[in-house]
């Protein structure tokens, strides 16, 4: 299945990109570090997340089939670049559930999420540092 974009370039190092499906549009920013404004997203950002969001959206999926309550789990996530060649080189996910879980759902749960479709897609040489916390 394919999924359709439109996009241009805005001009000041941007992009703005249109999901033609439902017509959302996201503006990308070249980060400071890389002679941009930092206003937005950067596209390495979009990679850290994607991942994050993939897997969260992968362990909801999961709990809905499994009938696993899970209630809002909140994730914060960082990108770390190295200089040469620059690119990213890790992404760090920590998720936290504020709700019971059972020792064999968040095993399930884990497993599933590392399975998500970017943590298949980006390069085995990103490390993907995933902590699940459960409160």
């Amino acid at each position: 299945m394919a999924t359709a974009f439109s996009a241009k370039y805005i001009g000041d190092l941007r992009t703005q990109i249109k999901h033609l499906q439902s017509d959302t549009q996201i503006i990308t920013d070249a980060p400071l570090d890389n002679n941009g404004k930092g206003e937005s997203f950067s596209p390495t950002d979009l990679l850290a997340t994607a991942l994050a969001t993939c897997m969260m959206t992968i362990l909801a999926i999961r709990a809905n089939t499994k009938n696993i309550f899970i209630g809002n789990p909140t994730f914060d996530f960082t990108k770390t670049m190295q200089s040469s060649p620059r690119k990213v080189s890790e992404v760090s996910i920590t998720f936290t559930f504020y709700v019971e879980i059972s020792i064999e759902n968040r095993k399930y749960l884990e497993s599933e999420a590392r399975k998500c479709p970017v943590a298949l897609s980006i390069a085995s040489d990103i490390n993907q540092q995933i902590t699940f916390i459960y409160k």
